[in-house]
């Protein structure tokens, strides 16, 4: 997956929840990222909602005709991600309850590991010491 553009790795995500999203009434589809290649993947999803003091299961959800939409947004919303490599990826949605409409957002976090920084840091003060005196 290394040399596979991660829009595509989106659309093989997608492709494999298609099974979990249709159905669903509201949830995140989460990606973890590490240098551009995606590694875990899935689906939160509230299978129960509370109404009126009441626990009701999820009815009807996303179609497969809107889990086809969802699927190109999180791959469009790619243009909006900045220059990170490792992080995660949330893209939220839920069905209205009138049923006749979906929404979906995206959260991007980028993630960087300070030891990194440190180790360069380190090396490059080292090579500024003077040695001689």
């Amino acid at each position: 997956m290394k040399d596979v553009p991660l829009a595509r790795q989106i659309d093989f995500v997608f492709q494999q929840l298609e099974h979990e999203l249709i159905g669903a009434c509201a949830g995140t589809v989460l990606l973890q990222v590490r240098n551009n290649v995606v590694g875990k993947f899935g689906v939160k999803h509230h299978p129960i909602y509370l109404k009126d003091n009441e626990v009701h299961a999820e009815q009807s959800g996303l179609t497969r005709d809107q889990v086809q939409s969802f699927r190109g947004l999180a791959i469009e919303a790619l243009k909006l991600k900045r220059n990170w490599t490792h992080g995660e990826i949330l893209y939220d949605f839920s069905v209205k309850s009138n049923h006749k409409g979906w929404s979906a957002s995206v959260l991007y976090e980028s993630n960087y590991n300070m030891s990194t920084w440190n180790n360069a840091i380190l090396h490059e003060r080292r090579s500024l010491m003077n040695y001689s005196s």
